[in-house]
């Protein structure tokens, strides 16, 4: 894309974003609503395409940080994060997580990478192609410790009080005491971070459809093309909080060395 587009777009869409923001904003507020309408009316005073209005909202719930100006009113410790709420209904709220970003400390774990040559070879490395080397190498079994089997990936749906979502691949999964479970699982490439707004959503949606089923949320990221960061996400006090991450580096199966081995022995 030519540079200067890309700084057009860029500026328009922070340009949208704010001008929603300084229509609702107070000070001492800690939540407001807008709507898709509002949104429109403003992206067409400011020159922006009828197809790119729902991207503004996107690029911001998971894709991009807030523009300075609205981040410049978050009290210390705190973040806006864009929730949906509702149909073509959005909230501004403080939050004191807005961003979950892989350990650089944790220790690389080795896999043999058991994706098709041939996979690997076309592949783009982007969610794609994560979602692809977790199913081809069984990630969520490994990192879970259950028998996992995946149900339906790109699902798009409604859940009540929030609104349209989209889960990148959901499973279903038992353990050896026969207990099932439902597994959301969204992934992240690139400079894409994991935001807490999506694994909300995953939950409440897993809660209402699957009551019965125990919900273990599952977020992966590439780090680089072979090492994948996983976590286990849930909810605590109305925040999303880290269970588990852990770090697995796709290699040839000689690549993993007796020394490994012995090391993994101490896990």
């Amino acid at each position: 894309m030519d540079s200067s587009k890309k700084l057009n777009k860029e500026t328009i869409y922070s340009s949208v974003i704010n001008e929603i923001f300084k229509k609702h904003y107070a000070s001492g507020l800690e939540e407001f609503y807008f709507t898709r309408l509002e949104l429109e009316e403003i992206g067409t005073k400011l020159g922006l395409e009828a197809k790119n209005l729902g991207d503004v909202i996107y690029a911001y719930r998971f894709r991009r940080a807030l523009p300075q100006e609205i981040r410049d009113t978050e009290p210390e410790g705190l973040q806006w994060i864009i929730e949906l709420s509702g149909r073509a209904i959005y909230k501004f709220r403080l939050g004191k997580i807005n961003r979950i970003i892989p350990s650089a400390s944790l220790t690389q774990i080795k896999i043999p990478d058991s994706t098709p040559e041939i996979i690997s070879r076309y592949s783009s490395g982007d969610e794609q192609a994560l979602l692809t080397k977790i199913r081809y190498n069984r990630l969520i079994d490994i990192f879970l410790g259950i028998t996992a089997y995946s149900l339906q990936n790109h699902l798009r749906t409604a859940v009540k009080g929030i609104g349209q979502i989209e889960i990148d691949e959901i499973y279903v999964g038992i353990n050896s005491h026969g207990s099932q479970f439902i597994i959301p699982v969204q992934a992240k490439s690139g400079n894409d971070q994991i935001g807490i707004v999506q694994t909300k959503q995953d939950i409440a949606y897993c809660d209402k459809k699957f009551p019965n089923l125990i919900c273990r949320t599952i977020s992966a990221q590439f780090m680089n093309n072979n090492l994948i960061a996983m976590f286990e996400l849930t909810l605590e006090d109305g925040e999303v909080r880290v269970v588990q991450e852990k770090h697995y580096k796709l290699v040839p199966a000689d690549q993993v060395s007796e020394a490994d081995l012995q090391k993994y022995k101490n896990y």
